[in-house]
């Protein structure tokens, strides 16, 4: 006895078609229990006359279909994933075949055969806590999310190094980025120095509280006198360029970096892996010049508002001063100033030097570690007269001439004893 395989769907018809057959429904009441039109009823009806219940079987049931991959073009896809993308997911796989090896098939036709050869596993989405939706900014450059992310960027052919992004609020748009050692605040200033000659000002940054972006103590009281909170010299920076500082409470606030970075974890690491990029220089090259532009055509939206709001930086924004660290010391009687456990001896001539006595000069110190000492916006020449080397406690216990002296040393706080001044040769 022959064995007729059907869908579901297919026996429901049997049913229907005998209540025509035997006239107790009419062809349009079996054309809406069918859902087919009463031109395709009559066709049915006559096939299932003529050739009995195998009629109702749709014919192209067991036919090798009109679209199917070819054997050997299958097995070329095959290869070519197992050699170049073996680690790949699907959808990237599917455009590396076709940009680098011309061989176009579709997302899914990767995935199928991926599967089978058990070169990915299906993966089911995580349950996710749920927030509150903040609505994205309307503008470019009304707010912009920046953060690092360190990483094994360049896998085993370099060391693990931090990925610093600025991404875009309203577009999702990549808009600089830049590969360092870590995040830290010069490395943070070259990064915001490129991004400003590139873009402009945006409005205001979306940052995290790391420690380099905000200072995580109380505010002493002079601060709280002066109705100030503690910043750190980034949030000064952009203080001074009039860039507005945002700080997330959590992860999930600045979803929109912290999710960037897990598609460049999967997508940049595995393009410089394809380009053999193992320098941070080579990596930051290779992610302005050709990453961004193709990941923004992939990824970026259109934004609400096709204003662009970044402001131009203007000629009183003098990044070379704004970019360093700056820090406020005294001057003493003597017109000396003590920075970094070296003393610094102002050079003043004629009535200045009564001026500086007892004062609070500011100190700037760039990326390469040269300061500049201004009083009143203008710089102060000065001149090494030696370093301070700071004497461990327990040697001044050892040198101690006196019980009492000893006891004095052992109970203080300050494992430090005074400094010892060695002149500057």
């Amino acid at each position: 006895m022959e064995q007729i395989v059907m869908s579901m769907k297919e026996t429901e018809r049997i049913a229907i078609l005998d209540n025509l057959a035997a006239r107790r429904i009419k062809q349009k009441h079996a054309s809406q229990q069918l859902g087919i039109s009463a031109r395709q009823v009559r066709r049915m009806v006559k096939r299932y006359r003529r050739e009995g219940i195998a009629g109702l079987v749709h014919k192209s049931r067991g036919r090798v279909g009109n679209r199917r991959l070819a054997s050997d073009k299958k097995a070329q896809v095959i290869l070519r994933i197992k050699e170049q993308y073996p680690d790949f997911g699907p959808t990237l796989a599917c455009e590396k075949l076709s940009e680098r090896d011309g061989i176009v098939v579709s997302r899914e036709t990767v995935r199928q055969l991926m599967i089978k050869e058990k070169l990915w596993k299906t993966h089911h989405r995580k349950k996710v806590d749920i927030h509150t939706y903040r609505e994205r900014r309307s503008c470019v450059g009304e707010l912009v999310q920046l953060d690092g992310s360190p990483h094994k960027w360049f896998e085993d052919r370099a060391d693990p190094c931090t990925l610093v992004a600025f991404i875009d609020d309203a577009t999702s748009r990549i808009m600089n980025g830049t590969f360092v050692d870590y995040e830290g605040t010069f490395t943070l200033f070259d990064a915001a120095e490129h991004y400003l000659k590139t873009h402009g000002k945006p409005l205001s940054l979306y940052v995290d509280k790391h420690s380099t972006f905000k200072i995580n103590r109380q505010a002493t009281i002079e601060e709280e006198l002066k109705d100030l909170m503690p910043q750190s010299q980034f949030g000064r920076a952009m203080g001074d360029l009039r860039i507005q500082v945002i700080f997330a409470h959590s992860p999930q606030a600045k979803g929109r970096v912290e999710r960037l970075f897990e598609t460049l974890q999967d997508r940049l690491v595995k393009e410089m892996r394809l380009e053999g990029i193992s320098t941070k220089e080579e990596g930051t090259k290779y992610f302005r010049e050709v990453y961004i532009p193709k990941h923004n055509a992939k990824f970026a939206i259109l934004p609400y508002d096709p204003i662009n709001v970044h402001r131009v930086l203007l000629s009183s924004d003098d990044l070379s001063r704004i970019f360093t660290v700056q820090t406020v010391r005294r001057v003493s009687k003597t017109l000396v100033v003590q920075y970094k456990n070296t003393r610094y001896q102002l050079d003043t001539t004629g009535s200045n030097q009564y001026l500086l006595k007892n004062q609070q000069i500011l100190v700037e110190e760039n990326r390469e570690g040269i300061l500049v000492f201004r009083y009143k916006n203008k710089a102060i020449p000065y001149k090494v007269i030696g370093q301070i080397i700071k004497q461990p406690k327990f040697m001044q216990v050892a040198s101690a001439k006196s019980f009492q002296e000893r006891q004095v040393l052992i109970r203080t706080k300050d494992p430090w004893a005074e400094a010892i001044i060695i002149p500057a040769l």
